[in-house]
């Protein structure tokens, strides 16, 4: 690993009776995009305000940039960029004034302010009052404060919440660019795919403790998961299918015929032997297979 942006070591954080930090550590590396995964209540922003320095710890350390966070440390908050799960505005200001008045308190112009305007699209809505925003509109804003400054660390809970599919992927584009110019992005969300396509390395957390802490590539490969091949309706009997070399079960549903093996490339080959591989879709595991087997199924509130 490069040299380290942060770094947790035996962090613990209790309410009452409830240990919602359980001896989290981890290290993140300069230039490193993390994310961290868990369901509702597993420690995910708790663990994030920590390490932002926003609460402060009952055991542990946290260090970014190889200073301390707490007590509150005045010489990281201009190098750390923060996008919070719930985010507040200064009243009856529209979005421009909002930007630039964030970016006035870290002495920068208004220029750089507005280039950040058009970067998360909101020229549009720059005279708008942000009570007067919608919430995806909201949140890209207060994405856009959290980076006006141009931060060295970059904290992000849950930043394509309430956003559409477009605004979404387009807000993948930036952080990727974000990270490829050496920043470390480090965020929480509960959209695996975005995870799977940003991230260097995953945390997946639950009560409290990160279970799991590595690539997503790596994560899916120990899941050891079997691949899915659906053939399209017309393309295989049920019979045929069966008799596949390296089919483990074969069912019909509605999409076609049904195929489950753990050796996908044998059983893809003899499906274009067969003259067979139209419509053919192969799924294999995914993170959000390997969070479902880490976490449970169980609905949290």
């Amino acid at each position: 690993m490069s040299a380290r942006a942060i770094e947790v070591v035996d962090l613990t954080m209790t309410y009452g009776d409830l240990r919602a930090v359980d001896g989290v550590s981890l290290e993140v590396g300069e230039g490193e995009f993390v994310g961290i995964l868990g369901p509702n209540g597993a420690g995910k922003t708790t663990t994030l305000e920590t390490i932002e320095g926003l609460r402060r710890p009952d055991s542990g350390s946290v260090t970014v940039l190889g200073q301390p966070v707490w007590p509150r440390n005045s010489a990281l908050l201009p190098r750390i960029g923060v996008q919070l799960q719930a985010s507040s505005f200064f009243e009856r200001l529209t979005a421009r004034e909002q930007i630039h008045t964030f970016a006035s308190l870290y002495g920068v112009g208004p220029a750089a302010a507005d280039e950040w305007m058009t970067r998360v699209g909101l020229d549009d809505k720059a005279d708008t009052r942000v009570e007067q925003l919608s919430g995806g509109q909201a949140q890209r804003l207060s994405i856009a404060c959290a980076l006006v400054h141009d931060p060295d660390v970059v904290f992000l809970d849950e930043p394509t919440a309430a956003l559409d599919p477009q605004a979404r992927r387009n807000l993948w584009d930036l952080l990727s660019g974000l990270n490829d110019s050496g920043r470390t992005v480090v965020l929480t969300t509960h959209y695996m795919d975005e995870a799977e396509v940003l991230c260097d390395r995953v945390a997946i957390m639950d009560h409290g403790r990160i279970l799991r802490f590595d690539s997503p590539a790596a994560l899916i490969r120990g899941l050891d998961a079997p691949a899915r091949i659906t053939v399209a309706p017309g393309q295989l009997t049920l019979d045929q299918g069966r008799a596949l070399s390296g089919v483990d079960d074969a069912i019909e549903a509605p999409e076609g015929v049904v195929l489950t093996t753990r050796q996908p490339a044998t059983v893809v080959s003899q499906l274009a032997d067969a003259d067979h591989l139209d419509g053919v879709r192969v799924h294999t595991g995914t993170l959000e297979d390997v969070f479902l087997e880490l976490t449970g199924r169980e609905y949290r509130a």
